[in-house]
């Protein structure tokens, strides 16, 4: 199973200009590499069998004959294997001489598609010598003794996947043929560049192709000349590039004196799936009416085992590097301007925050004071509301109080001991038991009193939810799963310690910093279960749930990418190899899928909240799901996968077994009782 997954490359050949037989065996060369690697399709440079830079060599009929001899050669030596190649040749018709891509698959010509745009301005003059597409009324072209189709129009169509093919300048276009050609339904853009450097140039080319590639919401492989062109007025500096939706997978090392080839996999499947949802897509096809294409398709590719070469990121809501600080300050930005408004709109006189200690109600206390700076509010319109239970700890209690103190907020203090008590003997609850009766009604309690204490003060419960805890339902139903305004119903928990962090580390004094560090230290929990005996937190949200990392991980290529579980699987198991081990992982993402669909019932009364990335929950905005919708068909997945698992473990175990038995040793018990597991499983599976 490939998982929506297509194998592509770059190639950036080391050439002679004018030399089509040594440029035919460097283009061979990089073409076998690929296909061992398990390339489906690769791209070329501009004119790569010629080289760019010949002139008015073009006009030699030597050369052009010589270009057809080393496609010849190409065909012959690469006609055994599956890959498509799509490589740079003039090709002369009637007349003319076309700027071409020529795409060919087991020593046959597919199509051959001439260039659009030419330019002819500062260091380019291609009208000099080539004629564009525009001027040509042919739909066929003969070379290499095969009559076939040609246009800038086809659309090739693999197993797999659909692409289009434009060159160099059509990139630069004000609407480049990779528009229509996507509207058209290729998933993936191929270019065929002989792109020169000039200072400030490649960061620009980089940004062009990324705004294209998600512009059309495709992959887009890009191949631009290297070293061997003529150095006589420009350099080039061999661009390999590999875009998926506007993100770059793999690039090439720029001025390399030797060949290269950039290898990567675009997620056609993500891709489809992105179009499906972005409606402003299928309008555009609708209103924009391109060039009716002309299809051509291909001969099965054999891409053998699908073998990853890219990587993703374990907290993919946690940028990385130097960005991550710029992610953190615009976050925060919008939660204070989020907040700002409401406080406003509505004429609140305070702002009520419950602070616990921990991480959620931190971050919500850091932005109201943010705001209030910002409104030029006093401090002291903030209540902080600490409210000590049954699991309270010192160490959170210690936390809370102090930094209420160093931010200068009002502070109160409502013990929920009593009243809880006292719930419990009305409802006849014994307090001993420790179920979520006994939890819930906690959280219920500090709920009512924030709610009270707003009504007091003319205030606004801020909510401190945050969005991994809404999708997994971890949050009391109209208990702390209630506010007035949730400031972080949007931010994963891996993104909200970051942001406590940033915070702590940029706009805070000594005294905050140092216990917003530790609170950042501080194990998650609700603390709604007594301490153990040493007065440590015993209830630990991530030995119930699972850990958040893993979660969040779920929720991104759920959410916004619409994986199915087994994909989700799959790449976890890559991601987290040597963190998890596949049981565990498994394991996690049964609960997940299990918890996001039973509690979509909370998230269907959410209160307003602001959006701050690119998945949000709310039901008035991202996600609008039925609460009493079945998981079954997930579920049955995630089982389906468990049992896979268990019967690879299985196999490798019996493996093991037999060669110890034909060894001559004795079966050791661990593999017997494999082997006996193996066999049940075998028995009782579809």
């Amino acid at each position: 199973m490939n998982y929506g997954y297509v194998k592509v490359a770059a190639a950036v050949p080391r050439i002679k200009v004018a030399d089509c037989k040594f440029n035919a065996g460097q283009i061979e060369k990089e073409i076998i590499i690929a296909d061992g690697k398990g390339v489906q399709i690769i791209v070329f440079p501009e004119l790569c069998i010629t080289g760019y830079t010949c002139g008015d060599l073009f006009a030699q009929q030597l050369l052009l004959e010589e270009a057809e001899m080393g496609l010849i050669q190409i065909l012959n030596n690469t006609r055994q294997m599956d890959i498509i190649s799509i490589l740079g040749m003039p090709v002369p018709l009637n007349g003319m001489l076309l700027n071409t891509a020529v795409v060919i698959q087991k020593g046959k010509i597919l199509g051959v598609v001439p260039k659009t745009y030419l330019p002819n301005y500062k260091e380019f003059y291609e009208k000099r010598w080539f004629a564009s597409a525009c001027e040509v009324s042919e739909t066929t072209a003969r070379l290499c003794g095969q009559v076939v189709p040609m246009g800038r129009n086809l659309l090739f169509e693999t197993a797999d996947t659909t692409f289009g093919i434009e060159i160099c300048e059509d990139l630069w276009a004000p609407i480049p043929p990779s528009s229509s050609l996507a509207l058209q339904g290729a998933e993936i853009l191929f270019n065929l560049s002989a792109d020169n450097e000039g200072i400030g140039k490649h960061a620009y080319l980089r940004s062009l192709i990324s705004q294209q590639s998600a512009r059309c919401i495709a992959g887009y492989v890009f191949s631009s000349c290297g070293f061997g062109e003529s150095t006589t007025d420009v350099v080039f500096a061999g661009n390999g590039l590999i875009y998926e939706n506007g993100t770059l997978l793999a690039g090439s090392e720029r001025f390399s004196f030797e060949g290269q080839l950039v290898v990567s996999e675009i997620d056609v499947e993500h891709i489809r799936t992105e179009r499906r949802v972005n409606t402003t897509f299928a309008a555009c096809h609708a209103n924009c009416a391109p060039e009716i294409p002309v299809r051509i398709s291909t001969e099965y590719v054999n891409s053998g085992d699908l073998n990853l070469t890219r990587t993703f990121e374990p907290h993919p809501f946690v940028p990385q590097g130097p960005v991550l600080d710029e992610r953190c300050e615009e976050v925060f930005s919008i939660q204070v301007s989020g907040l700002a408004q409401r406080l406003v709109h509505t004429n609140a006189k305070s702002a009520v925050v419950g602070i616990s200690g921990g991480l959620d109600s931190t971050l919500a206390l850091l932005v109201c004071v943010k705001t209030f700076d910002k409104l030029g509010w006093d401090r002291k319109g903030i209540i902080g509301v600490t409210m000590p239970g049954f699991g309270t700890t010192d160490r959170t209690h210690t936390n809370a109080v102090d930094l209420m103190t160093s931010l200068g907020v009002t502070m109160r203090e409502v013990c929920i001991k009593d009243a809880c008590i006292q719930h419990f003997k009305d409802i006849d609850h014994d307090i001993n038991v420790h179920d979520v009766v006994y939890e819930n009604s906690q959280a219920r309690e500090r709920t009512q009193i924030l709610m009270d204490i707003a009504n007091q003060t003319w205030g606004m419960v801020v909510g401190t939810g945050d969005l991994s805890e809404l999708a997994l339902g971890w949050a009391t139903y109209n208990g702390d799963h209630m506010s007035m305004y949730g400031v972080n119903s949007s931010i994963p928990k891996t993104l909200v310690k970051h942001l406590v962090k940033w915070v702590a580390e940029n706009d805070m004094d000594e005294a905050s910093r140092a216990t917003l560090l530790d609170i950042v230290d501080t194990p998650i929990s609700p603390e709604l279960i007594p301490a153990d005996e040493n007065g440590n937190i015993k209830q630990i949200t991530e030995d119930l749930v699972g850990p958040y990392e893993l979660h969040d991980f779920f929720l991104y290529y759920f959410l916004r990418c619409g994986f199915r579980p087994s994909k989700i699987f799959f790449l976890a198991a890559r991601t987290f190899k040597d963190v998890y081990d596949e049981e565990t992982i498994r394991k996690w993402l049964q609960t997940f899928c299990r918890r996001f669909f039973n509690q979509q019932f909370k998230r269907s009364c959410l209160p307003d909240g602001p959006k701050v990335g690119s998945i949000s929950i709310s039901p008035r905005g991202d996600w609008r799901m039925p609460s009493d919708a079945s998981a079954e068909m997930w579920l049955r997945e995630v089982e389906t996968l468990e049992r896979f698992v268990v019967k690879i473990l299985s196999f490798i175990v019996l493996s093991i077994n037999l060669l110890i038995f034909f060894l001559c040793l004795k079966p050791f018990q661990p593999a017997v009782q494999a082997v006996q597991k193996y066999r049940r499983l075998l028995a009782h599976s579809p």
